[in-house]
């Protein structure tokens, strides 16, 4: 009997009728397996936000001007922002890191500085970003995960913020479902109807301009990707060869999770889909990667909030895993 086998005769010995804690049942089971134990642990849970900001913002694919990823890092830095108050209500530790922001940072305890540059490139005409930039963020990257292992974390959780980076996520999920852009995009930010008639127009052409380029994940991140959402993929690869429980939060995490799945299959094992986002291409991406999210709160916010929010959620499955009576040490009849 394998250890997923074992751990489905602990769930079923509990003192319930078989599947009566429903995803509870399947998520502890998955984490047991992860951690090839019949008594799993959550360790140091840690959320990384990874800020960067967009050439293709200078498209009018947003709402908000480029100067607001700037804005909400401080905000971030300063305690205030959404992902702060849900770490800091479920006791969830919170970095930041700035993958590419268009301004600089003075040092601060949360923030990790990782900048690549200061932005991409537009993609409308350019790469978003060049091979070694792409080296560069996955060496990054793959660096502050395994730091945040060594120091006892085994759950993580990857959030993002960055004026345009709907837009470089959408062409990701384009290129590599197949899938037409109209599709896949959504209105970001909260585009009223004529912006978002231009959003789709330009990515368009952006597709149209790379017809051939984007033809391997990797060509796909260094064609569209930002720069915090090539460190998202490259952080998931390292959390999954560190075996950490990777918590996924909304439409461009998932987005990044999309791309290291095509670089490594194996990395669904040890992912929790935290939501499904309100943004429009994240139920299509969803049906593409075969998976079921755990809420549908229409969240849209990015950040991590996801993750954050769920992780409660998460910790109800490893208690009752660990600290529910079975029928036996509760001297409970089971059924006939």
């Amino acid at each position: 009997m394998d250890i997923s086998e074992k751990l489905v005769n602990k769930i079923n010995l509990k003192t319930k009728p078989l599947g009566a804690l429903g995803r509870l049942e399947k998520l502890a089971q998955q984490i047991g397996t992860i951690q090839n134990t019949l008594s799993p642990e959550l360790k140091k849970p840690t959320i990384l936000t990874f800020a960067g900001d967009h050439g293709i913002a200078k498209e009018g694919v947003s709402a908000y001007p480029q100067e607001v990823t700037y804005q909400m890092v401080i905000n971030f830095l300063q305690g205030g922002a959404a992902i702060n108050v849900f770490c800091r209500q479920n006791n969830i530790d919170l970095k930041v890191i700035d993958s590419g922001v268009n301004a600089d940072f003075a040092k601060d305890p949360i923030l990790i500085n990782a900048k690549i540059a200061k932005g991409t490139k537009n993609f409308l005409t350019d790469s978003a970003m060049t091979k070694s930039q792409l080296d560069d963020c996955f060496n990054k990257a793959t660096m502050i995960i395994n730091q945040i292992h060594q120091n006892g974390c085994n759950i993580i959780g990857f959030g993002e913020m960055g004026i345009g980076n709907t837009s470089s996520a959408t062409m990701l999920m384009s290129a590599l479902c197949n899938l037409p852009v109209q599709k896949c995009t959504g209105r970001g930010t909260g585009l009223n109807d004529k912006q978002y008639q231009n959003k789709i127009q330009v990515l368009e052409k952006a597709k149209e301009f790379h017809r051939n380029d984007a033809n391997t994940p990797q060509k796909a991140l260094q064609t569209y990707g930002g720069f915090e959402i090539a460190q998202i993929c490259a952080g998931m690869l390292a959390a999954y060869k560190n075996n950490m429980i990777i918590m996924v939060d909304g439409f461009i995490t998932s987005c990044a999770f999309l791309v290291a799945c095509k670089m490594n299959p194996k990395i669904l094992d040890n992912a929790i889909f935290c939501h499904l986002s309100k943004e429009q291409g994240h139920k299509l991406l969803i049906d593409c990667l075969n998976v079921d999210p755990l809420l549908k709160l229409d969240m849209r916010l990015g950040e991590g909030t996801g993750c954050a929010v769920v992780y409660p959620i998460i910790q109800s499955a490893v208690t009752f895993l660990n600290d529910m009576a079975s029928f036996q040490s509760a001297g409970v009849t089971n059924k006939k």
